[in-house]
């Protein structure tokens, strides 16, 4: 595994750590939240851009697939994927090309990751325009037939204040993760990325603080 991999993905170079034990308490709230109405698809996004979602993402996938769930995670930042990078697998074909290939959607284009349970469509071509695809008709028949195959699939995708591709692709899911980074991101950005999906009627299921400094004062526990 690549050094900046290997830093990225903690939940499997160190599953011990204080910072593994937390993206599985995150996990296991995120089962409880959704008891009468299970998360089959969920958006984990961010309000401004830089604040970690992308690796809050990928090591939230992890531990959902070390729990024994199948598990697609899906590069919708069709403007900055990394996902890609950060499982070291290519960027193409990916999910771009499945929204346009017929002959993709019984077989989309995953990528395996080397965590068991787990797979990746990366972005695949970057388009045009995001927004519109993330719109389309297509996409709910592409949600669909994702869903078909695992049992639950997590959409990464960019910031909701920069650009409008996160709040039209959360009215498309179950619901959605907003993350905020401790003492980066501005609590007006954090309001407004929440007044934005609410004015849509999106699920928001929680949020996630990210860059929190560590209490080692419990020990062990």
């Amino acid at each position: 595994m690549p050094q900046d991999q290997a830093s990225t993905l903690i939940t499997i170079t160190n599953p011990r750590s204080p910072i593994s034990e937390a993206y599985r308490t995150l996990r296991t709230n995120l089962e409880f939240s959704s008891l009468d109405k299970p998360l089959r698809s969920m958006v984990v996004t961010s309000a401004s851009p830089e604040e970690g979602k992308s690796t809050t993402l990928a090591n939230l996938a992890v531990t959902l697939a070390q729990a024994g769930k199948k598990v697609i995670v899906v590069d919708c930042d069709l403007r900055r994927p990394s996902l890609h990078q950060i499982f070291g697998t290519p960027n193409t074909p990916g999910f771009t090309d499945m929204m346009r290939d017929d002959a993709l959607m019984g077989q989309p284009p995953l990528q395996t990751t080397g965590v068991a349970n787990l797979a990746l469509l990366p972005s695949g071509t970057i388009p045009p325009n995001p927004a519109e695809l993330l719109g389309s008709q297509r996409m709910l028949d592409v949600i669909a037939a994702l869903k078909g195959q695992a049992d639950i699939v997590l959409f990464d995708a960019p910031p909701v204040i920069a650009v409008t591709d996160a709040a039209v692709l959360g009215t498309r899911v179950d619901g959605v993760v907003l993350l905020v980074n401790a003492g980066q991101t501005r609590r007006e950005h954090a309001r407004r990325a929440k007044e934005q999906l609410e004015k849509l009627n999106i699920r928001i299921v929680g949020a996630v603080l990210n860059g929190a400094t560590i209490d080692n004062t419990v020990g062990g526990y």
